[in-house]
């Protein structure tokens, strides 16, 4: 569903760039910025707004149609009506598309949008057109999911699409994921080096382990010896002895018999 959602913005992000490069007064570029402001499934602005093409509105009379345009890129409805004075009249079309970006930069910093809040920066004047508006503009759109808590007065967000980057924002991610960047290279260096003094550890080890192993099958083959030894030392003890015994049995003088009295 998310990437349904991203190919079809990319589509149309498409489509309007392609129409932009093709045009060049400035009252057609002012009118393709108000078609795609009104465009009911165009939520993304900000690669509009980049587009060589829009940048011949600057200094003419529709010079405010990039205002606009960055209105949609960044802003919320609260912003249209701080800026009012120095704006176009939007549409009905864009003031429900900037109160769908409105919700959609609410979702960015909690999941639970209370009624009250809501309604105030949606300039919606009861819960019944707020709920109608959170289910039939934002939730049959496919731009958030979640759950409205009617008992404790507030919207659960499940799901929120992003809105485009400020170019503030885009710096300071661009900051985060250098820093993070920069931990993982150290953090990679420090398990490299942990890695080789571990193999060095284990050739250590596994030397001392054959030395060991080689002074026991010495012990062994000392011990081998020194039992052939003591055996063969027994044996020869024992064949000589019986020759002793021999010896002394035969030249041992027989006693004569005394003749009966």
């Amino acid at each position: 569903m998310a990437m349904d959602a991203e190919r079809r913005q990319a589509e149309l992000i498409g489509q309007f760039s392609a129409q932009a490069a093709a045009l060049s007064s400035a009252p057609q570029l002012a009118a393709l910025v108000l078609e795609a402001t009104s465009h009911p499934a165009l939520f993304a602005f900000s690669e509009l707004l980049t587009l060589p093409a829009l940048s011949k509105l600057a200094g003419t009379q529709y010079a405010s149609s990039l205002d606009v345009l960055r209105l949609f890129a960044y802003g919320t409805l609260k912003d249209y009506k701080s800026n009012s004075g120095s704006l176009p009249a939007l549409l009905p079309d864009q003031i429900r598309k900037l109160k769908q970006l409105s919700v959609l930069t609410l979702a960015e910093s909690t999941k639970i949008l209370p009624y009250d809040q809501l309604m105030q920066e949606l300039d919606v004047s009861n819960v019944r057109e707020l709920e109608d508006f959170l289910i039939n503009e934002c939730m049959y759109s496919g731009i958030v999911r979640g759950k409205l808590d009617q008992l404790r007065r507030c919207f659960e967000v499940q799901f929120a699409a992003g809105r485009d980057l400020t170019p503030d924002q885009l710096n300071n991610m661009i900051d985060t994921l250098s820093d993070w960047l920069g931990t993982s290279d150290s953090l990679l260096h420090q398990i490299q080096e942990k890695i080789k003094w571990a193999d060095t550890m284990s050739e250590v080890n596994k030397k001392h382990q054959k030395e060991f192993e080689d002074r026991v099958e010495e012990a062994k083959k000392s011990i081998k010896q020194a039992d052939n030894d003591l055996r063969g030392h027994d044996d020869f003890l024992s064949e000589s002895g019986g020759i002793m015994d021999f010896e002394e049995d035969r030249i041992r003088p027989k006693r004569r018999r005394q003749p009966p009295a």
